[in-house]
């Protein structure tokens, strides 16, 4: 499956969420790489639970027939590069996620706010709102 608008990209979201990823950013970047359409990034606050985020979106997705191409990092639990062919996720520990700040490096790249990221938001009062940097939102 080729995900071709925001509403088929919120499968990969909701994947994530599902294990309690934080501060998900998902990253329009088939403009600026052939590498992938699309860039999902969140974090865990332990290496176990990135793991855990890993796994729980390898086997969401599997269910709906989305197999991954590779997976590298999950035994480690500091980043794990689950690429989908026209997604490629990227869960990181949160200092490494800090540290090699993809989105800054994809700056460029437009952001898109999906409904699941919308509800995660509107769930916790606006709590995540004053942890993100609002300009990750703008279109």
């Amino acid at each position: 499956m080729t995900p071709t608008n925001d509403a088929e990209l919120d499968i990969y979201v909701k994947a994530a969420l599902g294990k309690k990823a934080r501060d998900p950013v998902l990253l329009d970047v088939s403009r600026l790489t052939s590498l992938a359409d699309a860039f999902l990034i969140c974090h865990g606050t332990s290496n176990r639970q990135v793991s855990a985020i890993a796994d729980h979106i390898r086997r969401s997705l599997k269910k709906q027939g989305i197999k991954p191409l590779s997976i590298d990092g999950a035994k480690e639990g500091q980043w794990v590069l689950m690429d989908y062919g026209h997604v490629v996720i990227h869960v990181f520990y949160e200092s490494t996620r800090s540290f090699y700040n993809l989105e800054g490096l994809w700056s460029d790249a437009r952001r898109i706010r999906t409904e699941s990221m919308q509800q995660a938001l509107d769930d916790s009062d606006g709590d995540m709102d004053d942890e993100l940097d609002e300009s990750i939102f703008i279109e």
